[in-house]
């Protein structure tokens, strides 16, 4: 019966790492508190116990079952899953460890739902034949075997033999014994297809590596990932195992099963004296992977500086594309590695190769901010090309709020009244077309102002910017569009009405209803009504909603005749007890109208709306007719130029609709 002395530690462990435990006699001198510590650090996923382990530590530290013999041990993780793969998370429940020799303490910690279970045990009645393994106690080793008391040949459910404990480990000594002990296993395979030579490999063992190489394992044979040892070494960026590889045969070209070669890795780890060596060796620069991605594009995605300077020394293709289309220019771009695209730009690669969707590396570098970038793409970047692409660099940097950028490609001439196409307009539920729109949308007031200032049209979207300003409730990007130009009047092309659309989204927003009409919005559309003083048929349901949600950007498939009136937006439930000040304001901006039925209904059933009623028909005063005389004069656009009339100030304010009548201003 084993002794256990535990302490427990649960906490939240969501980060995994892809590096492999030390060497465990570096564990040897430290006390358990110390070991608790390194396991809550590090909470590796990448470290796993073996097939032996599993099975050997769960028979001494879990009470007695008969059951728990029959249980399946817990399978080693993959020490490299496809490279694509490499941030998948562990399957839940899955138990690591880390060993200490000269104690036999064991860490193990459980993740179950997001968390991680950490306990400390101290185990003194291990197995003798796989103490000696995990401790390398070679004396041991050699004494068990010449008792004859464990079969060297016989694997577990994993196909794991000791021989493959023994390189795992990485006791050379063992490793010896064993071999010579059953010299025809050196080259055995477990379940995964995995030699000695690639655990050996995989755990960084230089010494357990050569001496299995200089003993007659076989450099070549792969796991089922079709990983050989020189790939992993490679993956492990080992220089010193490599070297051996090479020296004893391994082929540099042989693929994994996501088709990556040793130069692959050897690239994606920014290891220019091994790949310098593999290529010595034969390794092919045009190899590439299920992707489509040879060593000199990942050199380019990796900011690998060095090593894409050799690999373009060697011949490498400088315009080299994934299966995507996307050059290596566009993935340095991409990620914004600057000195990658300075070298791939000196070497004089195409900046104007697009991908698939037919963007451009300015695209993406605009995109995802990479200022510096973009001003170097600018001066090579075919402004013809990236019209023919639909979109502009000014889209994405706007819909992105790369502000620096936006300032860059403004600076540089960039049109900033490109109108995107069709396709990629329709590609956005409010079918936008401009960079402004975008900046409008974002509430990007700096955005804005630059694109505005640079000669923006605010009035070439199908959705008018100043509708979405309005609807978003930004009075600085409302007044902002307004003193550029845009369109007060503006229609929804999707619900035809007889009134400005600016006002359906501010009924309950005083203020900016206001403004709005201070500012030329038309009030007298409001009382067109084409029933008058009839009684009014039914308000059609639904006509600014589908399926809950509003329907400003719902583009009508067949064209309807009907034009909603100002009298039934009034009438929603939302709106309805907002009547009385909307219609007592929106007479401030008219002058002789008659109220419909419905409005009048309305201001009926309300006793503080009375004067309301009695306002609109009573006679307007000559100084208010005046004011309204004189604003339409001076027209919409120019309202903005009253205060240069040459007139007192308070009549301007009076104009300006600051001063509520000519008596306070006497």
């Amino acid at each position: 019966m084993c002794k256990m002395a535990a302490a427990s530690v649960t906490m939240a462990a969501s980060r995994t790492t892809e590096e492999d435990l030390e060497d465990f006699s570096a564990y040897a001198h430290l006390s358990q508190e110390q070991l608790l510590q390194i396991a809550i650090e590090r909470s590796l996923a990448d470290t796993n116990l073996t097939p032996w382990q599993h099975q050997q530590v769960h028979a001494h530290t879990q009470p007695a079952d008969p059951k728990a013999t029959q249980r399946p041990p817990c399978n080693p993780i993959p020490a490299n899953p496809p490279r694509e793969n490499k941030t998948a998370k562990i399957d839940k429940n899955v138990h690591n460890h880390i060993f200490s020799k000269d104690q036999d303490k064991v860490i193990v910690w459980t993740r179950h739902n997001g968390n991680l279970q950490v306990t400390v045990e101290t185990v003194n009645d291990l197995d003798p034949f796989l103490s000696a393994l995990w401790k390398g106690d070679a004396k041991a080793l050699q004494a068990i075997i010449h008792s004859k008391s464990k079969n060297l040949d016989e694997p577990n459910k994993d196909g794991w033999l000791p021989l493959h404990e023994s390189a795992y480990y990485g006791s050379v000594k063992c490793l010896k014994i064993l071999l010579k002990a059953k010299p025809e296993t050196i080259n055995k395979q477990t379940n995964k297809s995995q030699t000695p030579l690639l655990l050996a490999v995989s755990r960084k063992h230089v010494s357990c590596v050569e001496h299995l190489l200089e003993q007659g394992a076989d450099p070549n044979l792969a796991n089922n990932q079709w990983e050989t040892p020189l790939y992993k070494a490679c993956e492990k960026a080992n220089e010193a195992i490599v070297v051996l590889l090479l020296r004893f045969g391994a082929s540099p070209t042989k693929a994994c099963v996501q088709g990556g070669t040793p130069l692959h890795e050897a690239v994606r780890n920014k290891k220019l004296e091994i790949a310098k060596m593999l290529i010595k060796a034969g390794a092919k620069l045009s190899a590439r992977n299920v992707y489509g991605i040879d060593s000199l594009f990942m050199a380019a995605q990796c900011n690998a500086v060095e090593v894409l300077n050799f690999l373009i020394y060697k011949g490498g293709n400088v315009n080299t594309q994934a299966n995507d289309d996307a050059s290596a220019l566009f993935e340095a771009s991409k990620n914004g590695h600057a000195e990658a695209v300075e070298i791939l730009l000196s070497k004089r690669a195409d900046v104007n190769i697009t991908n698939k969707t037919g963007l451009l590396p300015i695209h993406v570098a605009a995109k995802n901010g990479h200022d510096s970038i973009v001003a170097m793409l600018i001066p090579r970047t075919s402004k013809v090309k990236v019209r023919c692409s639909g979109i502009s660099s000014l889209h994405f940097a706007a819909e992105n709020n790369r502000d620096n950028v936006l300032e860059t490609l403004i600076e540089a001439g960039y049109d900033v009244n490109a109108k995107m196409s069709d396709d990629w307009s329709k590609m956005y539920e409010d079918h936008r077309s401009t960079a402004l729109y975008s900046a409008v949308a974002n509430r990007n007031i700096e955005a804005a102002t630059m694109l505005l200032d640079a000669g923006a049209d605010p009035n070439l979207d199908i959705f008018n910017p100043l509708l979405v300003a309005v609807r978003k409730g930004s009075m600085e990007m409302v007044t902002l569009l307004l003193k550029h130009g845009a369109n007060v009047n503006a229609l929804l092309p999707t619900h035809p009405t007889s009134f400005p659309a600016v006002l359906v989204f501010c009924m309950r927003y005083m203020l900016m209803m206001k403004y709005l009409l201070d500012n030329g919005c038309d009030a007298q559309s409001c009382f067109n009504c084409q029933y008058g003083s009839n009684p009014h048929p039914p308000i059609k349901q639904g006509q600014w909603t589908r399926n809950g949600r509003e329907t400003m950007y719902y583009l009508n498939d067949d064209s309807s005749e009907y034009c909603v009136e100002f009298c039934e937006i009034i009438s929603t439930p939302s709106i309805s007890s907002w009547v009385g000040p909307i219609i007592d304001t929106l007479l401030d901006y008219v002058g002789h109208v008659k109220l419909c039925f419905r409005i009048n209904e309305h201001l009926d059933s309300n006793k503080d709306w009375a004067h309301i009623k009695e306002r609109s028909v009573l006679p307007c005063t000559l100084m208010h007719l005046c004011r309204l005389k004189i604003r339409q004069r001076l027209g919409i656009h120019r309202l903005w130029q009253i205060s240069a009339l040459p007139l007192p100030g308070r009549l301007i304010m009076f104009l300006s609709y600051e001063r509520e009548s000519f008596e306070d201003i006497l």
